[in-house]
């Protein structure tokens, strides 16, 4: 959603505070598209905090569906949104400023649709578990070790040993 805040630029004091419908139906992580479950209208608060600066509150929750990092199953993973953003008019940015503000300000519009995301992005979790004890998918055949085993032979010797053990294979009477 686009937000013209001229006015908040130019009214010292001025509080404009708006509803943000909730227009997200997908989230885009490291070019990968993941559906979004729940997303609550957001609320934002513009105050002006000096001529030609004002500060954006906006507070929200999303919740994002994301596959278990160890046996793929669906997560449903909330985004408890709720952040400040210092905005600065164009006429007054430095140059810097500017550039930090690229992705969300054009101009005297504000898009929030893009400030929100942003955020989203840096706020991305590391891993995602169905569950903190997640055994994962089994190596060899890659079931659900969550289910129940597979009986799959996973063992895998020391590396350290290899040398040894060519040397035993090797001298082995069949």
């Amino acid at each position: 959603m686009l937000v013209n805040i001229t006015d908040v630029f130019t009214s010292e004091g001025r509080v404009v505070e708006k509803e943000i419908p909730a227009g997200f139906t997908q989230l885009e992580h490291q070019g990968v598209s993941y559906p979004v479950r729940d997303c609550t209208a957001f609320s934002l608060r513009l105050t002006n905090t000096e001529p030609g600066k004002a500060l954006a509150e906006v507070s929200g929750k999303l919740t994002a569906v994301i596959p278990c990092d160890r046996c793929l199953r669906e997560v449903e993973y909330p985004f408890l949104l709720q952040f400040a953003r210092q905005v600065v008019a164009p006429d007054r940015a430095s140059e810097e400023e500017a550039q930090e503000q690229a992705d969300f300000m054009d101009g005297y519009t504000l898009d929030t649709d893009c400030l929100i995301q942003n955020e989203i992005m840096t706020s991305w979790p590391m891993k995602v578990l169905c569950r903190p004890d997640c055994k994962g998918l089994c190596p060899v055949c890659g079931k659900d070790l969550n289910t129940g085993a597979c009986g799959c032979d996973t063992f895998v010797p020391d590396p350290r040993m290899a040398a040894i053990m060519d040397v035993f294979n090797a001298n082995k009477e069949v």
